[in-house]
């Protein structure tokens, strides 16, 4: 630990001075968003609901909040506590869900919203250890919520926070080796009153001054304190190994059309990549293999013509469908298919890449999602 590491240190339930100085610019500055209990109402007495504060982390994980914002509100509003959630049904999740993508965070939703209710007595659990051993939640999941709902003095890390540390101490190990050197930073600052404050000023400073690009330095509130900005060069931070090159997919989708403009979609397995989603039928591509590109590997018999090729990117690779549709008149659904009217297909549980070969198959069919 350096000498200015060290000065920052919090001690005996003392705030440090760069903990200080964040949480006033916080009380200031902080954004306003629909999960979040302020530091006014917190004045008054009122706690963050920790179903909200575990709803909204699952759903940033990976996820704008920008993004996040309206399917935060959709379901608060259909499923306003966990158990309501618990209640509901998969498929109804699922659907409410399509579109924010990494959707084995959707398929634990529920898992976990049934534990908590059966072994937990509909309350969440209070210590990051038994948050752990809840579906979908992690190391960083399970320090935001003891943190934010239940005022734990625990280090939360994401990378708003990693970058704001690296260019405060100036952290010249890449990442992700950096990642143990930051969580010690943080939980060298992590104050023991208001933790939960600290951990959203963190974030609320990576994601609107400490930016990745053009950082608001002259505004920052810790700007006497940043060893990057000393340096003249905070664009710098956090240094990262470089990424090796994203693996390329192929593969085909069919979009068989009745003749009222229904769209044939069946239910993917509930394991793995899109597990559970809707889709059209489609060759047998994975993150580790190709799968077959022309109309021979149709699921039935028809007419199928060409209708262009889509790109979708996958965090582990990218992939490529050649789209094939066919008009079937009034064919009938196979088993486990089902026909998707025409004006009802943008509330099936259809992942991006599946809205992108509807439409090139069928242009203006997959309408913008509306809140």
């Amino acid at each position: 630990m350096s000498l200015r590491q060290q000065s920052r240190k919090t001690i005996a339930g003392e705030q440090s001075p760069v903990a200080a100085k964040l949480l006033t610019w916080y009380d200031r500055h902080h954004r306003e968003l629909p999960w979040r209990t302020g530091p006014a109402a917190l004045a008054r007495g009122e706690r963050p609901d920790p179903y909200r504060v575990w709803l909204s982390e699952i759903m940033l994980q990976q996820t704008t909040v920008e993004a996040v914002k309206p399917y935060f509100r959709v379901f608060v509003e259909r499923w306003p506590d966990i158990a309501a959630l618990a209640a509901a049904d998969a498929d109804e999740i699922m659907k409410a869900w399509a579109g924010l993508g990494y959707y084995s965070r959707a398929r634990n939703l529920k898992k976990c919203a049934q534990i908590v209710v059966s072994e937990h007595s509909a309350r969440f659990p209070d210590t990051i250890e038994d948050l752990s051993k809840l579906p979908g939640v992690g190391p960083y999941t399970a320090a935001a919520i003891a943190a934010i709902a239940f005022d734990r003095p625990a280090a939360v890390v994401d990378g708003n926070v990693e970058r704001v540390i690296s260019r405060l101490d100036a952290v010249e190990t890449p990442l992700p080796a950096a990642k143990p050197l930051i969580r010690a930073a943080v939980e060298n600052l992590t104050p023991s009153e208001r933790p939960g404050d600290f951990a959203q000023a963190m974030m609320d400073l990576g994601a609107t001054i400490c930016t990745p690009k053009r950082p608001s330095c002259m505004i920052c509130p810790l700007n006497d304190d940043c060893m990057a900005l000393s340096q003249s060069d905070p664009e710098r931070f956090p240094a990262r190994e470089a990424k090796a090159a994203r693996p390329q997919r192929v593969g085909a989708a069919f979009v068989a059309v009745r003749n009222d403009g229904a769209v044939l979609l069946r239910k993917r397995v509930e394991n793995g990549l899109l597990g559970g989603m809707a889709e059209v039928p489609g060759t047998d591509w994975t993150a580790r293999r190709d799968g077959q590109t022309d109309a021979a590997a149709a699921p039935f018999l028809a007419e199928w013509r060409f209708s262009g090729r889509i790109q979708h990117v996958f965090t582990h690779f990218a992939l490529d469908l050649a789209v094939f549709r066919a008009d079937v008149g009034d064919y009938k659904a196979p088993a486990d298919y089902w026909w998707a009217p025409l004006d009802a297909i943008h509330n099936e549980a259809l992942p991006t890449v599946m809205k992108k070969a509807i439409e090139a198959a069928i242009p203006g069919i997959t309408k913008r999602r509306k809140f």
